[in-house]
């Protein structure tokens, strides 16, 4: 009966202790959901507070897009406007080789009508002195003229002084006779010197006019002779720029429109890359590639230029301004000059007669931009080849 009893007691005390511990439990609950209703406050603010910072920054990002369009299409204009300045600045560049081609042509054939000149000017200096030495002469002739005409007025007074003395020298009529006849003799004498004075004074007259016929005929020759020169040099140079214009052409159709490869003016210009590596001056396979295809254009080209037309391709080196000193080039002008040969050397092998080539270092002093940045630098080192004539 004890023993039942305990049992009972014991069976009702377990309740309260579920009771604890569901109380207990539900205090856990809701504490937990607290902190959850806290944490989805705090959360929410805080999103609201990222939502607030991402509309402000998507602001951000449409002006930034906005402002990012317009350098875009400020950029498009300074292409463009960079693009016209380089056809303007090409062209302008052709012009003034063109210029400069057309100067040289003058030059020589100024020089060569100033040779002309000078020797025309020799034989009219040398017509002049002797005219000067016959005009001496004439002068001298002349004194001696009035000389002999002071000596026959001296007879003819003689001549009457012995007359009005006849009456009283009749002595001596026969030796005054001898002596007029001695002084007519002289006259006549002296009137014949004076005819052949005068006849040479007419011959000299006419040898200087006949000079100075000459010396116009001279004037109109060589002035004829200067336009005719001047129309032929025109036309040989309408000729070379004419083929120039189509090897130029055929060019570009097979090397293609490559970033190392441009035309400048009358002259068609490989980057140094190109051909060469940085200091070296022997070719690589790209750059006999290239050489290849510039020389069967040449070739095709060449077969079509008249023989009157001598041509020549000269082969132009160039470098930059940074200052080299190896054992195999000392200088800039050994690099840029042994890189051109190099070119000549591979325009032979292919085929290319030695007699239309030339080759020219000009070190860094022919830049086409003046600037010392790398972009400069990179645009001076280049092989120019330019078609002209002899």
């Amino acid at each position: 009966m004890a023993l039942g009893r305990r049992r009972r007691i014991q069976q009702d005390n377990i309740w309260p202790g579920f009771v604890d511990a569901l109380a207990t439990l539900l205090m856990v609950i809701i504490f937990l959901l607290m902190i959850f209703v806290l944490a989805q406050v705090f959360l929410t603010e805080t999103l609201s507070g990222k939502e607030n910072s991402l509309d402000k920054l998507n602001t951000q990002m449409s002006e930034l897009t906005e402002l990012l369009n317009l350098e875009r299409k400020a950029n498009e204009d300074l292409r463009d406007n960079m693009t016209t300045l380089s056809s303007e600045l090409q062209a302008s560049v052709k012009l003034r080789d063109d210029l400069s081609g057309r100067l040289e042509s003058l030059e020589s054939d100024n020089q060569k009508l100033n040779e002309k000149l000078a020797d025309a000017f020799k034989t009219i200096e040398a017509d002049r002195e002797t005219i000067e030495v016959k005009l001496a002469e004439i002068a001298k002739m002349r004194e001696d003229v009035r000389a002999l005409e002071a000596l026959r007025e001296e007879l003819t007074r003689e001549i009457k002084d012995q007359a009005t003395q006849l009456n009283e020298k009749e002595g001596k009529l026969i030796e005054e006779r001898e002596l007029a006849d001695s002084a007519r003799a002289q006259n006549a004498l002296m009137n014949k010197q004076l005819a052949a004075l005068r006849d040479q004074l007419a011959a000299i007259q006419e040898a200087l006019e006949a000079s100075e016929a000459l010396n116009e005929d001279q004037k109109t020759q060589i002035s004829s002779l200067g336009k005719r020169l001047n129309a032929a040099l025109a036309t040989k140079v309408q000729e070379l720029s004419k083929y120039r214009s189509e090897f130029f052409g055929e060019l570009r159709k097979v090397l293609g429109n490559q970033s190392g490869i441009r035309i400048v003016g009358d002259r068609f210009v490989f980057q140094s890359e190109v051909l060469f590596k940085s200091g070296e001056a022997s070719l690589g396979p790209a750059g006999q590639e290239q050489l290849a295809r510039l020389a069967e254009t040449l070739k095709d080209i060449s077969g079509r230029i008249p023989d009157k037309v001598d041509w020549i391709l000269r082969v132009d080196g160039h470098t930059d301004d940074i200052p080299i000193s190896t054992a195999k080039f000392p200088s800039n002008w050994e690099l840029s000059t042994q890189r051109a040969i190099s070119v000549v050397k591979e325009l032979i092998k292919q085929g290319i007669p030695a007699h239309r080539l030339a080759a020219t270092g000009f070190g860094e002093f022919q830049p086409l931009d003046d600037r010392k940045d790398e972009i400069a630098r990179r645009r001076n080192r280049r092989i120019e080849l330019k078609l002209t004539q002899r």
